[in-house]
């Protein structure tokens, strides 16, 4: 797959999360700074699944196929390939998942803005295509346990490293971060004692660290690991620390969606992403498509 800077960003609404829209997004949902505490543990490679909490598999007998809609025009996620054809992260698991539940699978494209609706018309089983379990969402879909958390990294130049990527490292640092975002808010609960530089816009905080302005970066996981693993970071800098996943912050994460009666299929595909995880099938994927693994250790 041909390299992308970053993935393009996507209307900052609250049905719709990932990438670079996920800072706008969740920041509409997220609390505002509260009283210091202390930062929760960044997780170097963290679990998307509680491994205590395994999914059983249902009596599957009415499964005969699985039809999947997604979209076309979300890099790494989904996106049509050079030959048209469909490829990426969704793609790839959408089709694991068949495969380890020993159906059949199609997986078609549609507009964003009909996608809901084609499934409730029952055109389609599953939406696979990022969408965010929002409280209005959820009136109308039933939605699988997540499949990508959204994870929160720090970043920093390769040059100049602080001691340690927490509270007591950062203190007396300054880390840009963009204004406004559940990132900001973050940082303002849990490190107080770090001096924020808070920035209109995402390349401004980029820019803030690549220029030696600021001596970390805060933001969207996903989209500093497209900066860092691409050009456009001139190779300055590089993710460091672990992820923080904090649902509270920075959301949810995604999750398929089936409709609301459905439930049947909800717990195969729980039952089926549990097990793909368990594997590193899951693992696996985020290698393939993503420069820089977003939830890894230092890079």
């Amino acid at each position: 797959m041909k390299r992308r800077e970053e993935p393009p960003t996507r209307p900052p609404k609250l049905q719709r999360c990932g990438l670079l829209a996920a800072a706008l997004c969740l920041a509409l949902l997220a609390p505002g700074p509260a009283s210091a505490a202390e930062a929760p543990p960044a997780r170097a490679a963290p679990s998307q699944w509680d491994p205590h909490h395994r999914p059983d598999k249902p009596d599957m007998k009415a499964l005969r196929q699985i039809r999947f809609l997604t979209e076309d025009e979300f890099p790494p996620f989904d996106f049509a390939g050079p030959g048209g054809a469909l490829e990426g992260f969704n793609i790839d698991l959408a089709r694991a998942i068949c495969a380890e539940l020993g159906l059949a699978c199609t997986i078609q494209a549609r507009r964003w803005d009909t996608i809901v609706v084609a499934l409730e018309a029952g055109q389609a089983d599953v939406i696979a295509a990022g969408l965010a379990a929002t409280p209005e969402a959820r009136t109308r879909l039933l939605f699988t346990d997540p499949y990508f958390r959204l994870p929160a990294r720090f970043a920093v130049r390769r040059n100049s490293v602080p001691a340690s990527i927490d509270a007591a490292g950062l203190t007396g640092k300054r880390v840009a971060v963009t204004a406004g975002t559940a990132h900001e808010a973050w940082l303002a609960a849990f490190m107080p004692a770090a001096i924020r530089l808070p920035k209109a816009t995402d390349a401004l905080a980029r820019q803030a660290l690549e220029s030696g302005e600021a001596d970390a970066l805060f933001g969207d996981g996903v989209a500093l690991s497209f900066w860092v693993g691409g050009t456009a970071s001139k190779d300055c800098c590089m993710l460091a620390g672990g992820a923080y996943l904090e649902s509270h912050f920075f959301g949810p994460g995604l999750s398929m969606a089936v409709r609301r009666d459905d439930t049947t299929l909800k717990r195969a595909i729980d039952f089926a992403l549990f097990q793909l995880w368990e594997r590193g099938v899951w693992a696996d994927l985020v290698r393939r498509w993503f420069p820089v693994d977003p939830f890894a250790g230092d890079r």
